[in-house]
C-alpha cells in the first residue's frame, strides 16, 4: 500500500489534478470513520467527487482503495456506507473501461484492498445497517467476489425499483 507520506502521491491524479491532496483527506477520514449525515460532508464529498468523478476513475482512486478499506476495517463502531460503496464504484468503473488501467506498483494492494472487504463487512456485521448501508455492504460483497455486473445492480437499486421487483411488475 502506498504510504500517505509518499511523494508519488503527486504523481498520481485525480478528477481535479495531481493527487497530493487525497493522504491528507485520507488522514481526516481515519480520524472521522463514522456515518455522516449528508452527502456534502467531508472528507467523503471531496473523496467522492476526486476519485470516483462521474463515474470517471484515476490513478489516485487504485492508490486510495486499499487506505478507505483499511481506515473501514480498524474503525470501532458504526462507519459511513462510503467505507463499502466507494471501493465498489471504484472497481465497477474500472471494470467498465472508464479509468486507466491499474499501475504496476499499486495492482497488489489494490487488489487486497478489495479483498479486505469482505473483512470489514465481518468487523462491522454487529453495526446498525439501514438500507442504504445493506445495498452499499451487498454491492462491495458483490465486487469483493468478481461479480461486477450484480455490484452494479445492487447499486442501481431503490426504493423504487425494490417495489417493482417484489410486486412482480415487467421491467
Amino acid at each position: 500500500m502506498l504510504a500517505l507520506d509518499d511523494l508519488r502521491w503527486s504523481e498520481l491524479s485525480h478528477a481535479y489534478g495531481p493527487a497530493s491532496d487525497i493522504p491528507a483527506l485520507l488522514g481526516q477520514l481515519a480520524g472521522s470513520p463514522g456515518p455522516k449525515g449528508d452527502v456534502s460532508d467531508e472528507p467523503w464529498f471531496t473523496l467522492w467527487s476526486s476519485l470516483c468523478h462521474q463515474h470517471d476513475v484515476y490513478s489516485a482512486s487504485y492508490a486510495a482503495l486499499p487506505h478507505i478499506v483499511k481506515i473501514g476495517l480498524d474503525a470501532a463502531g458504526p462507519i459511513d456506507s462510503s467505507f463499502f460503496l466507494l471501493p465498489a464504484s471504484i472497481e465497477v468503473a474500472r471494470a467498465a473501461g472508464r479509468g486507466p488501467s491499474i499501475p504496476r506498483d499499486l495492482a497488489s494492494a489494490y487488489t487486497d484492498g478489495l479483498s479486505l472487504l469482505m473483512d470489514c463487512m465481518v468487523a462491522h456485521r454487529g453495526d446498525p445497517w439501514n438500507e442504504g448501508m445493506m445495498l452499499s455492504v451487498a454491492s462491495a460483497q458483490a465486487v469483493a467476489k468478481g461479480h461486477i455486473p450484480l455490484a452494479e445492480a445492487l447499486m442501481n437499486l431503490d426504493e423504487y425499483w425494490i417495489d417493482r421487483i417484489n410486486n412482480g411488475e415487467q421491467v
